[in-house]
């Protein structure tokens, strides 16, 4: 246990905060002891894994709890899939790199996501026309409520578009211990037409691509486009793309016809934010410590020094220029604490 404790380093944003207590776990027992400390009993609690979707808008009065649990279990392998059990606190990318290795297939465009695997479900992580739900059996957590452990299936976490029942019915509710994927080893489709993936893999005269190809491009595409939280401080993605009815769309293309969409199994059709944002002015824009990334709009980064409402408040300036702009009003992705 450390007390009066700078985050820091807990979090990509990089923004000067501290926390009154702050304690590190590597078991579910040793989590279950931290939380039920009576000393602890009338602190607000914070349960942090890798920190990149976080925005701290002041020091935290409680206890953050920091997920260290780690371990990757196969349970499960034949000839054309394997079944894997994950920890929370393993680093996402790492688990991608792992199964890349492997020639496991199914999480390869997801690479170089920062965050930690517990964030993956909450978030129902995706980039490059892939969701985490697509491989995801289930989820085990720990109830805050009744100190019990619960399995959900992947009908019941309510995944949506960066969505998932820890974020509605279970937040602050449950402590996700780890997850089970199912992945392919033979007969698995590569998604490569979303972005520039096929562009990255015929610049580099790759005509017969594979997991690691993808995983690769990825990983190319994202370092060209993000800047480093360990050179810059960010949370990636600082707005959810928009899902907006289509006649909303046919009336903005009728003034921007080469606005960028996507149709949605919902009947929505998203815009890309960076686009919206990029077209209102602020792409590569400064103000103060703060701004809109020069390479990615949709990324709000930290000169140095930034204060956490110089950031809240230019988040708030974009949204409300965007939508006077466009009629759309975009949603933070990043968790105000």
């Amino acid at each position: 246990m450390r007390e009066n404790a700078s985050l820091h380093d807990y979090h990509t944003f990089g923004i000067e905060v501290s926390t009154r207590f702050l304690e590190e776990v590597h078991t579910t027992d040793e989590f279950l002891k931290v939380y039920r400390d009576s000393r602890y009993d009338d602190l607000p609690k914070l349960i942090l894994g890798g920190g990149s979707n976080v925005l701290f808008t002041h020091d935290f009065p409680g206890l953050v709890i920091v997920n260290r649990l780690e371990g990757i279990q196969v349970l499960e392998e034949d000839e054309r899939a394997v079944r894997l059990k994950v920890a929370s606190g393993e680093i996402w990318h790492h688990l991608v790199l792992h199964c890349v290795e492997n020639g496991w297939g199914g999480i390869e465009n997801l690479s170089l996501i920062p965050g930690t695997v517990g964030a993956a479900p909450m978030q129902n992580i995706g980039a490059y026309g892939v969701e985490i739900k697509e491989v995801l059996e289930s989820v085990e957590y720990l109830s805050l409520e009744d100190f019990r452990t619960y399995t959900l299936r992947n009908e019941a976490c309510e995944f949506g578009y960066r969505e998932s029942i820890f974020k509605h019915t279970l937040k602050d509710k449950a402590f996700i211990i780890s997850i089970i994927l199912r992945l392919e080893k033979k007969g698995h489709v590569l998604k490569m037409n979303y972005g520039d993936i096929r562009e990255v893999l015929e610049k580099n005269q790759v005509n017969d691509p594979g997991i690691k190809d993808i995983s690769q491009a990825v990983i190319s595409i994202r370092q060209s486009k993000l800047p480093d939280p360990k050179e810059l401080g960010n949370a990636g993605s600082f707005f959810k793309n928009p899902e907006v009815e289509p006649e909303v769309v046919e009336s903005l293309l009728r003034k921007y016809p080469l606005m960028p969409n996507y149709p949605m199994p919902s009947g929505k059709i998203k815009v890309p934010a960076g686009w919206l944002i990029e077209q209102s002015g602020w792409k590569g824009k400064r103000v103060g410590n703060t701004g809109s990334h020069a390479r990615q709009a949709l990324v709000l980064v930290n000169y140095g020094g930034a204060k956490a409402e110089e950031v809240k408040d230019l988040a708030y300036t974009i949204i409300e220029d965007v939508e006077s702009k466009f009629g759309i009003r975009l949603s933070p992705e990043v968790n105000f604490i």
